[in-house]
């Protein structure tokens, strides 16, 4: 019997996932599958964490929901007192809601009410990257660079963004170009977007400090950073950052940023935030955006009926305390330095893998049919959806992804095994996952 479900494919219904343990999922097919990327870089303590699972059960009992336009509840002041503990960054203020989508949608509209309420509502324009994915509702579709996502909607979503290049060094650095030149000729094409656009129109910049599913775990070079936020001071403009599925822990700090050199006006978060244990998302803002809003109209002009849901945020509140307590991050940063290793030995000389890149435990590899040109697989042999079914059977869930160079020529495969994951684990994930490529590559047509 066919499923009622929309799913994302509809042509083919998926296997169960009938249960979670640790690293590993159980399916409806017989299978134990390693959860290599922890779903969409979610699962991030694995599943069925004791200690989250009990923060849930207490929390049931005590209240499911309240709204809040007359209530806030106990565990969303516990998760905010506790990820904003200590202002990092300048960070003071949380808002909590149910995707990264959401928060991005509410990042937008929080920006742009601080400038309206600062007395510069001329301010309606944003500038994001080529090749970035900042969310699926139209505002954040619209946002992102992701052309594939974007290209049958283009028609009804805004044109208050722009976008310049990402700092993707391994295609579009110049072969006699230092990487200080390059950083430099991405903070002028900035600029030159800014006075494009006219700079007192511009609201912000809006990046993903690791990019996540549609670059493939770029990280950007030294400087890079630093120099996009000296030319939205130079204006005025705020910087967002989208750590939606870089941050809370994935790249071994808790805030991307913390290894960049910079620090956010707002930074949109979601994934890491609650492991997956219940629908949640977020932005963290700064005293600067929120100030003009305290002292004018007393109110962000937003909401959402289940942000800061009671349930979602005792389920973040112990995935954040068993980050911290447990001193997970400790084990991000071994594992991740375990991970990238293993990627190297197995696959680095590979003649059709062009780059693997990452950092902590969030880390892809990019696949070329010819190492010195670079040149991509052709696009109808779907190499990443082959390596996705090789992986699978062979044990490993990963996350493959299509278009990497313009949202039709490329391929490239992510893993982002949870902070929990073991010596073992990575061992055994990456020794599936080389076999996979070589099965997924095995026969292909090659030029």
């Amino acid at each position: 019997m066919r499923s009622h479900l929309i799913q994302r494919n509809l042509r083919q219904d998926p296997p169960l996932a009938l249960r979670g343990e640790g690293i590993f999922l159980h399916d409806s097919n017989g299978r134990t599958i390693i959860d290599g990327s922890g779903g969409a870089a979610v699962a991030c303590l694995g599943h069925g964490h004791p200690r989250v699972l009990e923060a849930m059960r207490a929390q049931m009992d005590k209240l499911t929901y309240a709204h809040t336009a007359l209530y806030s509840c106990e565990s969303a002041e516990a998760l905010a007192d506790l990820v904003l503990e200590g202002e990092p960054g300048g960070l003071s203020h949380l808002y909590l809601c149910s995707s990264g989508s959401e928060a991005m949608e509410a990042a937008l509209k929080l920006s742009r009410q601080h400038f309206v309420e600062a007395g510069q509502p001329n301010r309606r324009k944003y500038i994001a990257r080529r090749q970035s994915y900042h969310g699926n509702t139209l505002g954040a579709l619209a946002a992102g660079g992701n052309a594939m996502r974007k290209a049958i909607y283009q028609p009804i979503l805004s044109d208050a963004f722009s976008h310049v290049a990402p700092c993707y060094a391994y295609r579009d650095r110049g072969p006699a170009e230092s990487d200080a030149d390059y950083v430099a000729r991405l903070a002028a094409e900035l600029e030159a977007e800014f006075q494009r656009l006219g700079p007192d129109t511009v609201i912000g910049f809006i990046a993903e400090p690791v990019v996540g599913a549609t670059l493939g775990c770029v990280t950007a070079l030294p400087g890079y950073f630093p120099a996009m936020r000296a030319v939205c001071d130079r204006h005025g403009a705020l910087l967002i950052l989208d750590e939606v599925m870089c941050g809370m822990g994935r790249t071994g700090t808790m805030h991307a940023w913390e290894q960049e050199g910079v620090t956010p006006d707002i930074q949109v978060v979601a994934k890491g935030l609650g492991g997956g244990y219940q629908p949640i998302g977020g932005i963290l803002a700064n005293n600067r955006v929120m100030d003009a809003l305290r002292d004018g109209s007393g109110a962000l002009m937003h909401g959402h009926t289940y942000q800061a849901h009671p349930m979602a945020a005792a389920a973040a509140l112990a995935v954040q305390r068993v980050i911290r307590e447990e001193k997970l991050l400790d084990n991000v940063q071994a594992m991740g330095a375990l991970l990238e290793q293993r990627l190297v030995d197995r696959l680095g000389n590979h003649r059709h893998v062009g780059e693997i890149r990452g950092r902590g435990l969030f880390w892809a590899a990019e696949f070329v049919a010819d190492r010195a040109s670079k040149a991509p697989f052709d696009p109808a042999l779907k190499l990443n959806d082959r390596i996705k079914q090789e992986a699978y059977a062979r044990g490993l869930a990963c996350y493959p992804m299509a278009g990497t160079i313009d949202g039709r020529q490329g391929d490239h495969v992510l893993l982002a095994p949870p902070y929990i994951a073991t010596a073992a684990d990575i061992e055994a994930t990456v020794a599936r996952f080389g076999d996979a490529v070589d099965a997924a590559l095995a026969g292909l047509p090659v030029t």
